[in-house]
């Protein structure tokens, strides 16, 4: 650092400003505290709703009467007893187990069971693949 000149020191403040505070710093208490302490005007306003969750409450009553209102039910469709029996007395003829019909169709033999009982939900893909294997028409007969 020989031959550069005498060194200084450089005795200018250097500011470090914070970005302007957003809406909800302006909303703050201690913002509006500090506001108040510098002698700014400070408008508070009470909202109409303040403090409470209006918008869920209001609309409660509706919807509960609505609710109490309905009567449709709303339940699967079933497997009909005609098509239960069908399936069964088609799988006594061809001698099969529930379990040899579902290995036959791709199928858990849970499935079977559930047909046979009337618990299952009708499913198109699954009756084709039973009247393909057993050979009886199981559908249009209702």
């Amino acid at each position: 650092m020989a031959g550069i000149g005498p060194l200084t020191q450089d005795w200018e403040p250097v500011v470090i400003r914070k970005k302007a505070p957003n809406a909800a710093a302006k909303k703050d208490e201690k913002a509006v505290n500090a506001a108040r302490r510098m002698g700014a005007d400070v408008e508070t306003l009470k909202k109409s709703s303040g403090g409470t969750n209006k918008a869920a409450s209001s609309s409660t009553s509706l919807n509960t009467r609505k609710l109490d209102d309905e009567t449709e039910n709303l339940a699967h469709e079933r497997v009909p007893t005609e098509l239960k029996k069908a399936i069964m007395q088609a799988r006594m003829d061809k001698k099969l187990t529930q379990a040899q019909l579902s290995q036959m169709i791709n199928e858990k033999p849970q499935v079977i069971q559930e047909y046979e009982s009337g618990k299952a939900i009708p499913n198109q893909q699954i009756i084709t693949k039973l009247e393909r294997v057993l050979g009886v028409k199981l559908r249009g007969k209702k």
